[in-house]
């Protein structure tokens, strides 16, 4: 099992002692450790907030960081963001609010784009204050997420990027939407974006970038304000 090192991890001492514990038993395919974890983590709604930023996040991207350097196994890698998934849809019937707004996101992944786990946690984001969310998932070809979201039109089209060397295809996506559906608000963010990237998005019309779960929880109380 990978070594982790606790200074590769921020926070304080607590959290990045829990950080640490969580990601080695995500590496080492302990589910049940790792649901053992969060039920003890969770107790309201703001400690399930934490959980999602501090630990399951944090925990992902130390494990994009491990696969990228190759000290990790792609077997590893997907099982861990298999044990992640399992946890957020465990925590689903419990995120949804039942105070409903009249807002509607749609929330999807770039073409080419495999990993789907941040986009998953950005739709819980928007379900727990109240929005009705389109979760579309991983690889969403451009022509039909365009299309479908000049069906829904919804209030905002959330775009998540893991990996940067699919930033061009994002800027492609983007392109269309400001050409297609021009008053179309786009919110896009993800790991990639720690690689650089923020500037090229920033020059197109109706993006705006966010950089963690907190930013665009921000932003949607800002929209509902």
């Amino acid at each position: 099992m990978v070594s982790v090192e606790q200074k590769s991890l921020d926070g304080n001492d607590s959290e990045t002692a829990s950080q640490k514990r969580f990601l080695e038993m995500l590496l080492s395919g302990d589910r049940i450790g790792c649901f053992d974890f969060v039920q003890n983590y969770v107790h309201d709604e703001d400690s399930l907030k934490e959980l999602y930023e501090k630990v399951l996040k944090t925990s992902l991207y130390e494990v994009g960081k491990l696969w990228e350097h190759n000290r990790i196994t792609v077997a590893t890698e997907h099982l861990a963001s298999a044990i992640v998934e399992s946890i957020l849809n465990k925590f689903y019937s419990d995120i949804v609010s039942r105070k409903r707004v009249e807002n509607t996101v749609v929330v999807a992944c770039v073409e080419n784009e495999l990993h789907q786990i941040g986009a998953k946690m950005v739709s819980d984001v928007f379900e727990m204050n109240g929005w009705n969310s389109f979760f579309l998932g991983a690889n969403m070809p451009a022509v039909e997420l365009v299309e479908y979201v000049r069906n829904i039109r919804p209030d905002i089209l959330a775009i998540s990027l893991s990996l940067y060397f699919h930033l061009p295809d994002l800027e492609k996506l983007i392109r269309m939407i400001n050409r297609e559906i021009p008053d179309q608000r786009i919110l896009v963010g993800g790991q990639a974006f720690t690689h650089g990237g923020i500037d090229a998005v920033n020059q197109y019309q109706n993006v705006v970038y966010k950089a963690d779960l907190s930013e665009t929880e921000s932003y949607i109380r800002q929209w509902a304000a």
